[in-house]
């Protein structure tokens, strides 16, 4: 199987580490699908471009890169990796709690590059999958809480068992090719009225 070429956005406020930082990935197979010298720019490219992974500086004009990973972090686009010179607790806290998925202090090399770009992609790619798990999980949850609600009102109104009160919501989901949670939501609503 082939691999798939990454495809990133870069973003340092000194064009002459730019360049550098775009040659050493290009060396190492990915695209380089943007650039920008400031947070915001970055930004932006970020959300146009939808990479797979973004390498920012910190210390940039106009907003900082900490505070564009916690942005392109909320809004679930790619893994972010900070590129700093400094290695400050206060940032490293930041950073933490921006999620961010990794941190290299410069100076490095193509070789400390490649395996935490790696490694950060597939781990935002195992963050995604677990935040679509809880998602289904939360619907899931949801939509027992309704059917069982729904259950409930046609055992009070009809002196239905459970199983026979869940076989109806059942019966009529197929018959009306609606969801269950579709059915129940009706029936509080016409109890409700």
């Amino acid at each position: 199987m082939e691999k798939k070429i990454l495809r990133a956005v870069i973003a340092d406020d000194e064009t002459i580490i730019r360049l550098d930082l775009k040659k050493m990935l290009e060396d190492c197979g990915y695209e380089v699908a943007g650039e920008a010298g400031d947070g915001a720019r970055a930004l932006e490219l970020v959300r146009s471009l939808k990479p797979d992974v973004v390498l920012l500086d910190i210390k940039m004009p106009e907003m900082d890169g900490i505070d564009a990973a916690r942005i392109i972090t909320e809004e679930k686009i790619a893994p972010v990796l900070l590129l700093t010179a400094y290695s400050q607790v206060d940032l490293i806290t930041r950073a933490k709690d921006a999620g961010v998925f990794s941190y290299l202090v410069k100076p490095f090399k193509e070789s400390d590059l490649m395996p935490q770009i790696e490694v950060a992609v597939a781990r935002w790619d195992a963050f995604l999958k677990i935040e679509e798990q809880a998602a289904d999980l939360e619907d899931k949850l949801e939509t027992r809480k309704v059917v069982d609600r729904a259950k409930g009102i046609l055992m009070d109104q009809y002196g239905l068992k459970e199983q026979e009160a869940f076989r109806r919501i059942q019966v009529q989901s197929m018959n009306t090719r609606k969801s269950m949670r579709e059915i129940a939501e009706a029936i509080i609503i016409f109890h409700d009225v």
